[in-house]
């Protein structure tokens, strides 16, 4: 009796625990503030993923002071809905209503923002090549979720 108690309930926190990330995931995408960030790509190839694009986020090369391991940037969105670095977040300044707060990641040294690589099918590769923006979906609490890539000209890719 015990042991199938234990076996129900590690399957149900098996599929649990995937749900719920889902399910945040999906919030951001559909109540998060749709941000371009500037990107510099690279397109590498993994023998067991497919084609994929790594994502080197300008923002993320600009910063060099010593920085805590995990933390919240400051961006203002330009007119046309690039994010631009202002600050680090720190406690007792809350971002203006004209700005908002992108969770990073330090790891080996370098900011991570979560959404370092880009999928797509097999042979689809010169869709993507003219990539110069990530798109993201920022959520009120700083998490993101990559949502496409876009031209010089802002234009989305692969759609």
């Amino acid at each position: 009796m015990l042991r199938t108690a234990v076996i129900l309930g590690g399957l149900a926190l098996a599929l649990l625990v995937p749900t719920g990330l889902v399910i945040q995931k999906e919030h951001v995408l559909r109540s998060g503030q749709m941000v371009l960030l500037e990107l510099a790509p690279v397109d590498p190839r993994s023998l067991m993923q497919g084609d994929y694009m790594v994502l080197d986020y300008a923002i993320s090369r600009e910063q060099s002071a010593p920085l805590p391991p995990d933390g919240r940037l400051v961006l203002r969105l330009d007119a046309d809905g690039v994010g631009r670095f202002v600050r680090f977040d720190t406690p007792g300044t809350p971002p203006t209503p004209e700005e908002l707060t992108l969770r990073y990641r330090l790891r080996g040294g370098r900011i991570r923002l979560g959404a370092e690589s880009f999928f797509f099918q097999e042979g689809h590769a010169d869709r993507y090549e003219r990539a110069r923006y990530g798109e993201l979906r920022v959520a009120d609490d700083g998490n993101s979720v990559l949502v496409g890539l876009r031209d010089a000209q802002r234009q989305p890719l692969g759609r």
